[in-house]
C-alpha cells in the first residue's frame, strides 16, 4: 500500500468475531485461514513467513517476507484479502550482489542473510528495502511486484543493522528508519537521497532507544507521524507505538498495543493495513519459531483514543491476539501458495529456494524435458547435507496432514554420489541413495547417522514423506509409484537458526564431481483451504 493510501479514510474499528471453536493449544488448529463463511481462522498462513511487511495498493495486497541465505532472496506474496495469499517471485536473483559468503562456495551464512525489510509503493514504483546482520542496509525497485527488480544498491555498509523501513512524506521526501543492534538498540531515522537509493549522513537523528527495539515501521495516518516497534517486557515481546506532529520527533507519545501473549508464540512484527473499506488490520509473524518456523495471522485492528488497538482489547486498552475474524474483503477465491511441480517449465516457478546461491551450470529443466536434472558435485564438508550445493528447498505445512512424494530417475548416479528428499532446520533428516562403485543403496538419514537399507537395482525410485500437526514425519518408498515401505525411525521436524523446517531435493557426492538424478515431479498436499 502507498503511504498515501493510508491517508485516504479516517480510523474506524474492525469488527472482531469468533467464528469457530479455538484451538486447545498452539499448533493444534483443525482449520486455518479462509472459512469460505465470510470469516477466517488464524494462522492465515501456517508457514514460515517470517519477518513480514504489507501493504495495499488499490485493492491488491503485498507482503515480503526474510528468506535469511535461501536464493531466491526476499520472497514475495499476493493476496486480494489478505488472508488467501499466492507466492508471486522474489526480489533478489543473485546473493552475490549481498555478499560471496552467501555463494555455493562458501555457505557461510546460515541464518544470517536476508532479514526483515519493508515494501511501500510510491511514484509507480516498488520499494524494498531490507538489512543483513553482516552487511547492512540494501534496496531496490519494480514497476512490477513480479519483477523484474532493479540490481540491488546498497545503502549502509556496516554491520549490526536490522529492521529497516522506508517511507516517503507528503512532501515527496524520503526516510529511513532502523535499529543498530549492536549499538544498543537505538533506533535512527535519515533522510533519503532523491532518488531514495541512499541515505543522507549528515540527517542521522537517533529517535528510539528501549530493550531490544525492532520491528520498525513508520506511518503518517491522519496527518500524525506513528513509530512503531517491538520490545522486550517482562511478559515478553510486545507491540508499541509512538506519535509525534513531526518527523523527526520528539516522540514522547506512546502506548503498548498488544500483549506478547507468548502462549500464543509473541505476535508482534508486520504491517499495519487499511482495506479500501475503510477497516484496519495488522498481518504479523508469530515471534517465537517452531517447527512450522514463524507463522504469520491477520489480527482486527480497532481505534481507541488515536491508537491502533492489536487483536481484542482488554480494560486497559491493549490487545490481545483473536484465533478468528471477519474477512476483511468478501467474495474472493480460496488461494494458497504454490507448491507442486511437474518441472514442465524453462524455469523453476516461485514456491522454490536454493539452500545458498547455487551452481548454476550444475542443474537444469532443459537437459531432460520435463525433468528436473540436479548434477552432482562435492559438498564443502564431506557428507554434510547442510554444506552441500544445490539443495532445492521448499516452506513446510503445520496443517493436520502433509504429505510429499518425488519421483527420481536413478539411471544418471556415479560412484560416490547421494542424493534424494531431505527436512532440515535445527536438525536434519533425509532418505535416499548412496552409490559405492556401482551398487546402489538406500540410506536413511538422521543427525548424522546413516543407516543403510536394501540395494536398489532399478532406476525409478518413488519417495514420501508424511506428517501431522505435530510435525512427525514418516519416510517411506516405492519402487513402483504405488505401493510403499515406512524406511527410517520417526523424525521430529524442528525449529533452528531462526527457521522453520525445509523440505528439500538433495545431490551430492563425496569423491568427485560426477552423477546426476532426475526428478519427474514434486508433490505436496496439505489439509486446508483449497484451490478453487
Amino acid at each position: 500500500m502507498a503511504i498515501a493510501a493510508l491517508t485516504l479514510l479516517l480510523p474506524v474499528s474492525t469488527a472482531l468475531t469468533t467464528a469457530h471453536a479455538d484451538p486447545a493449544k498452539w499448533g493444534d488448529w483443525p482449520q486455518w485461514g479462509d472459512q469460505g463463511d465470510g470469516t477466517y481462522d488464524n494462522p492465515v498462513l501456517p508457514s514460515d513467513y517470517s519477518d513480514i511487511d504489507c501493504i495495499r495498493v488499490n485493492d491488491d495486497y503485498f507482503a515480503i517476507s526474510s528468506t535469511f541465505q535461501y536464493s531466491p532472496g526476499v520472497v514475495i506474496l499476493h493476496s486480494k484479502d489478505m488472508v488467501n495469499w499466492s507466492i508471486l517471485g522474489h526480489v533478489v536473483t543473485d546473493l552475490n550482489e549481498i555478499s560471496p559468503e552467501m555463494d555455493w562456495t562458501k555457505m557461510n551464512r546460515n541464518g544470517k542473510g536476508i532479514w526483515a525489510g519493508s515494501i511501500r509503493y510510491h511514484d509507480n514504483k516498488f520499494w524494498v528495502y531490507f538489512g543483513t546482520p553482516d552487511e547492512g542496509y540494501f534496496m531496490s525497485t519494480a514497476t512490477d511486484p513480479a519483477g523484474p527488480w532493479e540490481p540491488l544498491h546498497q545503502v549502509l555498509k556496516s554491520p549490526g543493522w536490522d529492521d529497516c523501513c522506508s517511507f516517503q512524506d507528503d512532501d515527496g521526501q524520503g526516510y529511513l528508519v532502523g535499529t543498530n543492534t549492536s549499538g544498543g538498540y537505538k533506533v535512527h531515522l535519515w533522510k533519503l537521497t532523491p532518488d531514495g537509493r541512499d541515505i543522507v549522513p549528515e540527517s542521522d537523528q537517533v529517535i528510539h532507544q528501549s530493550s531490544g527495539s525492532e520491528a520498525n515501521k513508520l506511518y503518517k495516518i491522519d496527518g500524525t507521524y506513528y513509530h512503531f516497534f517491538s520490545e522486550k517486557k517482562p511478559e515478553g515481546r510486545a507491540i508499541m507505538m509512538e506519535r509525534s506532529s513531526t518527523i523527526f520527533g520528539p516522540y514522547t507519545d506512546s502506548k503498548q498495543l498488544s500483549h506478547a501473549d507468548k502462549e500464543f508464540m509473541e505476535p508482534n512484527q508486520g504491517g499495519l493495513v487499511q482495506t479500501v473499506k475503510g477497516d484496519w488490520y495488522f498481518y504479523t509473524h508469530h515471534g517465537t519459531g517452531a517447527w512450522e518456523g514463524r507463522c504469520d495471522s491477520l489480527l482486527p485492528v480497532t481505534w481507541i483514543n488515536g491508537w491502533p488497538i492489536i487483536g481484542q482489547p482488554d480494560q486497559n486498552a491493549i490487545g490481545h491476539f483473536v484465533w478468528s475474524g471477519k474477512m476483511p474483503v468478501d467474495n474472493t477465491p480460496i488461494v494458497t501458495p504454490q507448491t507442486d511441480d511437474e518441472f514442465n517449465e524453462t524455469s523453476l516457478p516461485p514456491q522454490w529456494e536454493w539452500n545458498y546461491q547455487p551452481r548454476a551450470d550444475k542443474w537444469s529443466l532443459t537437459e531432460n524435458p520435463g525433468w528436473l536434472r540436479l548434477h552432482a558435485f562435492k559438498p564443502l564438508q564431506d557428507d554434510n547435507l547442510l554444506k552441500a550445493g544445490n539443495t532445492l528447498t521448499q516452506r513446510c505445512f503445520r496443517t493436520s496432514s502433509n504429505e510429499v512424494v518425488i519421483k527420481l530417475d536413478l539411471s544418471g548416479m556415479a560412484d560416490g554420489q547421494k542424493a534424494g528428499l531431505c527436512h532440515y532446520a535445527g536438525t536434519q533428516s533425509a532418505l535416499g541413495v548412496s552409490q559405492d562403485g556401482s551398487t546402489r543403496t538406500l540410506e536413511f538419514r538422521d543427525n548424522g547417522k546413516n543407516t543403510p537399507g536394501p540395494e536398489i537395482t532399478g532406476t525409478n525410485l518413488w519417495i514420501k514423506s508424511t506428517w501431522q500437526s505435530d510435525g512427525l514425519s514418516q519416510y517411506s518408498y516405492s519402487l513402483d509409484g504405488n505401493s510403499y515401505t515406512n524406511f527410517g525411525d520417526p523424525y521430529q521436524l524442528s525449529w533452528g537458526h531462526y527457521r522453520g523446517d525445509r523440505i528439500g531435493i538433495y545431490s551430492f557426492n563425496n569423491k568427485s564431481d560426477d552423477g546426476y538424478i532426475d526428478v519427474d515431479f514434486f508433490h505436496y498436499t496439505y489439509a486446508g483451504p483449497k484451490k478453487s
